[in-house]
């Protein structure tokens, strides 16, 4: 198979080889005809000169004295051409040859000839004159001056004359085509070989990543052409794919990690279980842990295809709409009721009148708002007060999350997005995370270009995050949101108030106790 260097290079050789074919035709067909019309023209010239010259010497009776000739010498000398002079009659008086070898004195123009000059003015052709000289020339004739009483001028040149210059401009013209051939051939084998270079890099790069080496770089050319932007790309990729393997050898190496403790302490029980060496009045405690774990491991599971599934779909454009986000949160909060009830908490919902409409995906937004709830019902402190807030400033919607507990370690706040993150603490007193559930709501948020941060101190820890406010709706649209939103809020107050009258003294003054340790 022929490298696309040698392609390149043949393609060009073979444009610039048929470039100069097709101008050397046109030079042979075309540049002929110029040369021999521009010679002709130099004949009528001369033609003209010399008759200037006759006109002279006619008025004093001497066409044929040494001052004429030595004119015609003068000119033919300087156009290649011969020139002789007849008489009225056609006799030849004078020639441009040397007076010892002239031939052409005293012969005389055949009278069809003289005919022609008369009545056209001129004659051109080729011919002999019939026997004037010796071979057929390009004969030029012209009367002295327009008169026919003094005599005619006759013009001749042979065609190996006429061919010899334009030979010559033939042989000029294929030496600068060789040498122009060569030097462009030279400069097609330095392009071809500099632009294969990078794709012979790549070339061989990618058969390093097909191995699994993600390692290698091409290098880049810091030109602005197509194939400096294609080497950027080339290692723009090889970045990204080094980076994928990187997560994917992490994630790998953290799931492995999850799954194999669960599944030790299942396959350790039911061991013990199945050769007796648990007790049979124990079974029930060992079976109970069985049971923890197995929904643990469902749990990790569960995350983790809802990461795969917001990776493929988070970025879905054709899911966002315009949606109220004051309802979106109460009924959110509305499917916490039972925990806090269990908790003994209190919800402290801190909604602006006005509803806010926003732009995004509504099922992404609700696991965004579920996992921070759940990770605030998970910390706070007994009989605390968990607050919801919504507000907004600089065109963007603010939720917040803020419950009252353990705070967050300094060091692990940088941390606490990451995937399969836990402080090292939680890990044997919050058995029911699996380090996925903050990761899921950055992701989300980072596919929907919004931000959220996190402040933990001195008991209390609040998430904050960003959501776009979309654009004003009509009149008729945003009455009927408000009057679904007001319906959904009145239950949840309703919900609120039961529990506060159930359970008196809480409120979002008490004051921390020890909760379940520190949060994931």
């Amino acid at each position: 198979m022929k490298s696309i260097y040698f392609r390149n290079f043949l393609s060009t050789a073979l444009m610039v080889l048929t470039s100069f074919l097709i101008i050397g035709a046109a030079l042979v067909f075309l540049g002929q005809n110029f040369i021999i019309s521009s010679h002709r023209d130099s004949m009528r010239s001369n033609a003209d000169a010399v008759s200037r010259v006759a006109e002279a010497a006619a008025g004093s009776g001497a066409l044929y004295d040494w001052g004429v000739r030595i004119n015609l010498s003068i000119a033919s000398e300087n156009s290649g051409n011969d020139i002789f002079i007849t008489s009225a009659s056609g006799r030849v008086l004078t020639c441009s040859d040397d007076p010892g070898t002239c031939t052409h004195i005293g012969k005389s123009v055949a009278g069809s000839y003289i005919d022609d000059i008369r009545r056209d003015g001129e004659l051109e052709m080729v011919t002999d004159l019939d026997g004037v000289f010796p071979t057929q020339r390009y004969v030029y004739a012209m009367p002295i001056s327009g008169s026919e009483d003094l005599g005619y001028i006759f013009v001749s040149s042979t065609r190996s004359t006429i061919i010899g210059a334009w030979g010559a401009f033939l042989w000029v013209f294929l030496a600068v085509a060789l040498a122009v051939l060569s030097l462009a051939l030279v400069m097609s084998l330095v392009i071809s070989k500099k632009v294969s270079e990078p794709l012979d890099e790549m070339t061989a790069a990618a058969r390093r990543f097909a191995h699994g080496d993600f390692s290698v770089r091409v290098r880049e050319d810091k030109g602005t052409d197509e194939l400096a932007a294609l080497t950027r790309s080339f290692n723009a990729m090889a970045d990204s794919l080094e980076r994928s393997e990187e997560l994917r050898n992490e994630f790998i190496a953290n799931v492995s990690h999850e799954l194999k403790t669960p599944m030790t302490t299942i396959a350790g029980f039911a061991d013990g279980i199945l050769d007796g060496t648990i007790p049979k009045d124990q079974e029930d405690k060992y079976l109970a842990t069985i049971a923890d774990e197995t929904r643990r491991l469902s749990r990790l599971v569960r995350h983790m295809l809802s990461l795969s599934r917001m990776r493929s779909e988070g970025s879905d454009l054709t899911k966002r709409r315009d949606f109220d986000l004051n309802e979106l949160i109460i009924r959110t909060l509305l499917n916490f009721e039972t925990r806090a009830d269990d908790k003994n908490l209190d919800m402290d919902l801190q909604l602006p009148e006005d509803h806010m409409t926003v732009t995004a995906d509504p099922d992404s937004i609700t696991q965004v708002l579920y996992n921070l709830m759940d990770n605030a019902m998970k910390f706070a402190d007994p009989g605390s007060t968990i607050t919801l807030a919504l507000w907004k400033q600089g065109g963007k919607a603010y939720v917040s999350v803020k419950d009252r507990g353990d705070t967050i370690p300094p060091d692990d706040l940088p941390l606490i997005f990451d995937r399969f993150h836990k402080s090292d603490r939680s890990r044997s007193r919050d058995r029911d995370g699996v380090g996925l559930g903050l990761y899921l709501v950055k992701s989300i948020l980072d596919a929907h270009n919004e931000d959220i941060a996190v402040t933990s101190a001195d008991g209390v820890t609040e998430f904050v995050f960003t959501l776009t406010l979309s654009r004003e709706k009509p009149k008729g649209e945003k009455a009927k949101a408000d009057k679904a939103a007001a319906r959904a809020e009145k239950a949840a107050a309703k919900t609120a108030s039961r529990r506060r009258g159930d359970q008196p003294g809480r409120g979002e003054g008490a004051s921390p106790g020890s909760g379940n340790g520190p949060r994931i």
